[in-house]
């Protein structure tokens, strides 16, 4: 009998094309329902930068007055959260990245006619005042990926995301970048109302030896690896009440205005917590200003992207309907007709799980996401 039971549990990759009485292996966990796990509503087009390197100091202080710092290009200007389905940032958002054997550098730009704060408490939730936010996957894979907010105080929050809050998570609080050098420089005021600020600058150095724990291989970059990184800007709405800044109030709710959320890379919805939409940083071996390297962007890529579209309908299906399900037609899935991409992909289904997987067209390694959306490859 329990020989049995256990064939019975046992997955079984099926061709998709074909709905399977196989569907009854997965048990209704809960009532159905119309509800659908959210999806970025932009297509994918992450932002990319190629990222040189610098063998000179620097003084981690604000003022990014080195020359590697002003031979860096600046990233595009930010954008809303939900990229063109919201209108353009009032106030203009930029930054640089630089890599030495030490540290990755990045530097922020922040136009703000206003600059308040008000947590000095490390670790606090730095996002309840306006801030600046890094967010770094060093393999892509979507899951044990980095965060760091910091405020106009200075004051960081750097915490360790496992997965993905929509997957679980969790987020450990109390993780530290160790060796982390941070600075910020206030063109204007701190809360200070009565004039007009101009921007405030934030300068960040974070050392290999902390991130490389993430990063394929166990080790810092090397010239060529791309690694996922955003970067998210959070703006409130203020206002002077007796002398200082005050969030406005909605008189509605009799809450805050909710906040702007400004990024890099366009998310496609309200949630930093999609690493699949995060941009592309390359590292180049050259030194800053001494020429230039194109970006690869590289067809593996589209394989995990194409594996999303099934984990986001896999998981829209088991909201609704408690289980998983080992059928493309069910998914309402199409070939997205990405060249030298598989299709359609293989999906194995458990009583609480599934796999799909699918291969680049001319080698031999297959791409595979799971329930959790942890996307990796591996060699057949």
């Amino acid at each position: 009998m329990q020989l049995v039971f256990f064939m019975i549990m046992q997955c079984t990759i099926f061709p998709v094309a074909v709905l399977v009485a196989s569907l009854t292996f997965c048990t209704t966990l809960r009532a159905q329902d119309n509800r659908s796990f959210p999806e970025p509503q932009l297509p994918f087009a992450p932002r990319q930068y190629v990222c040189y390197r610098t063998d000179a100091p620097l003084a981690i202080d604000g003022r990014l007055d080195e020359p590697a710092w002003q031979k860096a290009a600046w990233t595009e200007g930010f954008v809303d959260i939900e990229g063109t389905l919201k209108p353009k940032p009032r106030f203009r958002t930029r930054a640089k990245m630089l890599w030495s054997a030490r540290y990755f550098y990045v530097a922020a730009e922040l136009e703000e006619p206003h600059i308040w704060a008000t947590l000095k408490q490390r670790d606090a939730v730095i996002f309840h005042d306006n801030d600046f936010e890094v967010f770094i996957d060093p393999d892509g894979d979507t899951h044990q990926y980095y965060e760091l907010e910091i405020n106009a105080f200075g004051t960081e929050w750097d915490l360790f995301l496992v997965k993905p809050y929509r997957d679980g998570g969790p987020a450990l609080n109390a993780w530290d970048i160790q060796g982390l050098q941070t600075a910020v420089r206030i063109d204007g005021t701190l809360n200070q109302p009565g004039d007009v600020d101009r921007r405030w600058l934030v300068e960040i150095a974070m050392p290999w030896r902390v991130l490389k724990e993430c990063a394929p291989r166990g080790q810092p970059p090397r010239p060529g690896d791309q690694w996922r990184v955003n970067f998210s800007r959070v703006e409130w709405q203020v206002q002077v009440v007796d002398g200082r800044y005050r969030k406005k109030i909605n008189p509605e709710t009799g809450k805050p205005f909710p906040e702007d959320n400004w990024v890099w890379s366009p998310q496609g919805l309200v949630n930093m917590h999609y690493p699949e939409m995060w941009g592309f940083v390359q590292f180049s071996g050259q030194p800053v200003g001494r020429g230039q390297d194109a970006f690869v962007f590289r067809k593996s890529e589209w394989a995990k992207w194409a594996l999303r579209q099934v984990y986001y309908k896999e998981k829209t299906f088991f909201t609704r309907h408690g289980r998983y399900t080992v059928a493309i037609d069910s998914l309402g899935l199409q070939n997205p007709g990405i060249d030298g991409i598989s299709w359609p992909p293989q999906i194995r289904c458990t009583w609480s799980g599934f796999e799909a997987r699918l291969r680049v067209q001319g080698s031999d390694r297959m791409w595979r996401i799971d329930e959790e959306g942890k996307a990796v490859g591996s060699n057949q």
